[in-house]
């Protein structure tokens, strides 16, 4: 992998994609996590303006305290980068009384006010992108936005441009540690952070992102169920089904195209 020169590649297309825009420069939230300090990192090699956003929402403070070392790492580094703290608590809390029906199943509300996170910092990117002329830059990789779907549906998967959704998990962490992201985020477990706890993508897919990036390759090459056995297989499954049951979530939106002779 040549570190520096897709580095340089993706700086660029980042660049370009504003100005060919007549925008101002970047905006993303900072977790504390690698995918959101590799793009903003990126973002802020352009030279142009990036304003990233802190959104927490009940979070460890493991998570704040990632987020603002990074932060200051690339105000330190980057003289065009500014940020923000704008605390989501309380609104969460808010929606959760008005959304919340103690009939329904548990399981699935703690997922619908998981994704409820997402979208209110996705409002929240989209309030400052629309006052300052900003592109909100995307954070998912190749395996969370195309593998699996490991994104929440107009939340984190709400964006403009995505610079690093060709790059493997692995590969994301290969470029980071090229461009000198601070050692625990590379560290740290990787984590949506949308459960309010330390839970880790591990502990909510069942497989690691290498055993997933495998399972992606083996997946890609038509291979089946049929040629695996053991671990392999439990994986490839769990790949097979996340990928299946969530293509809806990369896919344009589907229109209704009515015949020309209903229309006459």
């Amino acid at each position: 992998m040549k570190h520096q020169e897709i580095a340089d590649y993706i700086t660029n297309w980042l660049k370009d994609y504003v100005q060919q825009n007549n925008l101002q420069g970047f905006t993303l939230g900072i977790s504390g996590g690698v995918d959101s300090s590799l793009v903003s990192t990126l973002c802020a090699r352009t030279g142009l303006p990036l304003l990233c956003l802190e959104m927490p929402i009940h979070q460890p403070k493991s998570h704040i305290d990632r987020a603002s070392t990074h932060i200051n790492w690339l105000k330190s580094n980057f003289s065009n980068v500014e940020s923000m703290e704008i605390d989501l608590t309380a609104t969460f809390d808010e929606m959760e009384k008005v959304l919340i029906n103690n009939n329904d199943d548990q399981e699935k509300i703690d997922l619908g006010l998981a994704n409820t996170r997402a979208r209110l910092r996705m409002t929240t990117l989209y309030y400052f992108a629309g006052l300052k002329g900003l592109v909100v830059a995307g954070t998912g990789n190749k395996i969370e936005d195309f593998g699996i779907g490991f994104f929440t549906k107009y939340g984190d998967g709400g964006v403009d441009i995505n610079p690093i959704a060709d790059l493997t998990k692995s590969e994301v962490y290969q470029l980071s540690h090229f461009l000198n992201i601070n050692p625990s985020i590379l560290e740290a477990p990787p984590t949506d952070g949308l459960f309010g706890d330390d839970r880790s993508d591990e502990e909510q897919i069942g497989a690691t992102y290498p055993e997933l990036e495998w399972a992606m390759q083996a997946y890609e090459n038509n291979q089946t169920e049929e040629d695996f056995k053991g671990r392999q297989l439990e994986v490839f499954k769990i790949y097979k089904r996340r990928h299946e049951i969530n293509k809806h979530k990369w896919k344009p939106i589907p229109v209704c195209k009515i015949p020309e002779e209903l229309k006459k």
